[in-house]
């Protein structure tokens, strides 16, 4: 496992700030939210898409790939049933995979739980139905440019649509293609799982987990609450999942470089390794 840490937690920095300060702290990557990056993130040209590259390899940072994909936009959903926003949605997040690929990212967490809340009274059936059809609609498009999209299940306090792992699971058996897998995350998973995480993690994970999220359920990084983050790790290496874990975090806390390097102590200490902060 490498660890990466998601750029809107530095809120205002720019990016070769972020990008020293993270390698510094011994962060082998970032996860990029797009609204960081521009108001219109898919229209970034070439050229402004390969300093991008630069500047964080340029601090021995990989680019690992996109999340919060759909925060800042209007009239979008993964389930409306306006086609026309469903279609205008399919199309945005292809633009997203395009960028995600010239960036050097592979892996694209789903979250956005406006853009896929049915609301209430809503048939959650149908819903469904239309998310698995954009999503087979639209994998396809993701393998050519190289990237997986990873549907993240977030608690009933974000939304009212996939809020388990099992639901998550039967979300990525549905679609059926290899660029579609689960994506999991510490906070969510406290918010909406029964069983401890751990155990959730031991269920299902290791036959879909594609990417994770260390937080604490305090929005915090992970060790920066009382959660015990050590199970989880073991829960990890158990699966045998060897790819990215990201420090994704939604409040300021002590700031973002202080919640940067407690946060990376702790995975390291948990998931192995000398801390180098």
């Amino acid at each position: 496992m490498r660890f990466a840490v998601c750029n809107e937690m530095f809120k205002g920095w720019p990016h070769p700030r972020v990008a020293t300060t993270s390698a510094r702290l011994g962060y082998h990557g970032v996860e990029i939210a797009p609204f960081t990056l521009s108001s219109d993130p898919v229209s970034l040209t070439a050229s402004e898409r390969r300093e991008l590259q630069r500047v964080f390899g340029s601090a021995g940072l990989e680019i690992i790939g996109l999340h919060w994909l759909l925060a800042g936009t209007t009239g979008m959903s993964i389930n409306s049933p306006d086609s026309a926003v469903r279609d205008r949605t399919a199309g945005h997040l292809v633009r997203l995979a395009g960028l995600c690929r010239d960036l050097g990212g592979g892996v694209m967490v789903f979250g956005s739980p406006q853009q896929r809340s049915v609301g209430p009274g809503g048939d959650h059936a149908a819903a469904l139905d239309r998310t698995v059809a954009l999503f087979r609609a639209i994998a396809p498009r993701f393998a050519d440019a190289g990237v997986v999209l990873c549907f993240e299940p977030l608690g009933p306090t974000d939304t009212d649509f996939i809020n388990k792992m099992a639901e998550g699971v039967a979300l990525v058996e549905s679609v059926n293609h290899p660029a579609f897998k689960l994506h999991l995350d510490v906070k969510a998973m406290c918010g909406s799982e029964s069983k401890p995480v751990p155990d959730v993690i031991r269920e299902e994970g290791g036959r879909y987990l594609r990417h994770f999220h260390a937080n604490d359920p305090n929005l915090l990084g992970p060790g920066m609450d009382d959660y015990d983050f050590a199970p989880v790790a073991t829960a990890l290496r158990e699966i045998g999942y060897d790819r990215w874990v990201s420090v994704e975090t939604f409040v300021e806390g002590p700031g973002p470089e202080e919640t940067a390097r407690r946060s990376i102590m702790t995975l390291k200490r948990t998931i192995g390794g000398e801390y180098a902060g």
